[in-house]
C-alpha cells in the first residue's frame, strides 16, 4: 500500500509548512538510521561533480551565494 499526501492532509499544507514537516521529519530519523539514496541521485551527483570539474572557473563563492539568496529574500 502507498501512502498520499491527502491521507495525512500534507495537500492542504502551505508550501512553508510543509517545509517546517520534512525537517520534523529528518529530526526524527535517529542518529543511526541507514539511507541509501536512490541511484539517480547518484547519477546526478556524478554528473554535476564531473560538470563542475570540467568547468573549474565556473563557480561562485559562498559568501557570493548567500548574497544572491538572500538579496531575492522579501
Amino acid at each position: 500500500m502507498s501512502l498520499t499526501l491527502e491521507q495525512f492532509g500534507i495537500d492542504r499544507l502551505s508550501n512553508e509548512q510543509r517545509l517546517e514537516l520534512i525537517s520534523l521529519l529528518w529530526d526524527s530519523l535517529p542518529d543511526d538510521a541507514t539511507f541509501s539514496p536512490p541511484d539517480w541521485h547518484l547519477r546526478l551527483l556524478d554528473e554535476r561533480i564531473a560538470e563542475a570539474d570540467a568547468n573549474p572557473d565556473n563557480v561562485i563563492t559562498l559568501d557570493e551565494l548567500e548574497a544572491k539568496l538572500f538579496k531575492k529574500l522579501p
